[in-house]
């Protein structure tokens, strides 16, 4: 199981979304998420189609987080070209984990 960390803290398990089909796809058709969704690459998300509202933060080449936003259903978000990975994960999470711009991020074995 792949796991998300930040200096070592476990924040959440990851599913990973690496083929074209499984970033298409998405959450979509889902009712909620636990964990974190990474999709990679990727520099954009929308929610079209989403049950629910979702935390996205957009991470550099190194998993340094560039931006975070909340995402309600039915929006598209514009494209931050220096992202190489996007996270997703459901609506409060990142307050939870206290997730901010600058953040370092690890994805590891757990």
């Amino acid at each position: 199981m792949t796991v998300l960390r930040r200096g070592g803290q476990f924040l959440a398990p990851v599913e990973i979304a690496n083929s074209l089909r499984d970033r298409t796809s998405g959450l979509l058709g889902r009712d909620s998420l636990t964990g974190v969704l990474v999709l990679r690459p990727a520099n954009w998300v929308h929610t079209m189609g989403m049950r629910f509202a979702i935390d996205v933060a957009f991470c550099d080449r190194h998993m340094v987080v560039l931006r975070t936003v909340r995402m309600t259903p039915h929006r598209l978000c514009r494209p931050l070209l220096r992202s190489r990975c996007v996270l997703e994960a459901e609506a409060g999470a990142f307050t939870s984990w206290d997730l901010r711009p600058g953040d370092r991020l690890e994805l590891a074995d757990g």
